[in-house]
């Protein structure tokens, strides 16, 4: 896979489809590699006419990690934003939302339609707000606004998430069971766990990178950032919120609140639906993006 220097760090990237199509980026969760978005979920957006262009965030996958940076004390993050204080963290959203627009420079396309999932979602938004020269259209999945007054995520899940799992080279299999105990809480009830599919999937990414640290600095950079809620009343390109009504980390409320704070944006609440993307829903999911961002270029053409 290529990689290239973008805003000061190396990013590895991938794309699908052709190299003088509209471009599409993708923008992965907490902690998540890129892979986890899933080549036939991309294939279904690049058969449409897209480049789709997927990537790994600082300090996660193949990019550049943060070995010499310290992990913040979150709760003093959050303690310091909520007294108006300026936290120290190794970088924040924002640094986060300028990669992917050095990314964009890099391979020198001026506009792209944005996709984010998760706190690619929450990276996504903060592109269309402070970039909005940059983006064609939003698609924010599963993702929230930073507003402190929101659901928080349900205790069972936040206690496997927050869990130390055990090291894959020391304890492969043990590993693999910490990943899937968190897979199944995330799951989506409405639709089929595939047990084998979710292994590989964890299986596949510890082969490719390892670094836990950057999971702890990832979410110090979203308590770092705050609320988003003010920024999203900026954005003015077409927009389109996707959540699951049965996510129980980041809960349907804080889709509701996202659309709510971005004029004219369009909700999408998928019944059975969690924190995940099951291939059972990628068709009707790839329908809706592309469906958003051909309401761009129609705008474009008015």
């Amino acid at each position: 896979m290529p990689n290239v220097k973008a805003n000061g760090i190396a990013i590895e990237y991938d794309s699908l489809g052709a190299k003088d199509a509209e471009p599409m980026l993708l923008i992965s969760g907490l902690g998540v590699q890129m892979i986890r978005w899933t080549i036939p979920f991309c294939q279904r957006l690049a058969a449409h006419g897209y480049r789709v262009i997927r990537f790994d965030n600082r300090d996660v996958g193949l990019s550049t990690h943060f070995h010499n940076a310290p992990i913040p004390d979150v709760a003093a993050v959050a303690n310091a934003v909520a007294r108006g204080a300026q936290p120290e963290v190794p970088y924040s959203l924002y640094d986060m939302a300028n990669d992917a627009v050095g990314l964009l420079d890099a391979l020198e396309i001026e506009r792209a339609h944005i996709v984010g999932r998760s706190m690619g979602g929450m990276i996504a938004q903060l592109i269309a707000s402070e970039h909005p020269h940059r983006t064609l259209s939003l698609t924010s999945i599963m993702s929230s606004t930073g507003n402190p007054d929101l659901p928080a995520a349900a205790p069972e899940v936040m206690a496997v998430l927050m869990r130390r799992a055990p090291h894959p080279r020391e304890d492969e299999e043990g590993f693999l069971a910490h990943s899937l105990a968190f897979s199944r809480a995330i799951a989506s009830p409405g639709y089929p766990f595939d047990e084998a599919a979710q292994r590989a999937q964890a299986l596949a990414e510890i082969k490719r990178a390892y670094n836990p640290a950057g999971f702890g600095r990832q979410i110090a950079a979203i308590a770092a950032t705050g609320d988003r809620r003010c920024r999203l009343n900026t954005i003015t390109t077409p927009t389109l919120v996707i959540h699951g009504a049965n996510d129980l980390l980041i809960p349907v409320a804080g889709g509701m609140d996202t659309a709510a704070h971005i004029s004219g944006a369009t909700l999408q609440v998928i019944e059975g639906m969690g924190h995940e993307l099951p291939p059972a829903l990628y068709e009707d999911i790839a329908h809706a993006i592309v469906c958003n961002a051909s309401a761009s270029t129609h705008d474009a053409r008015l």
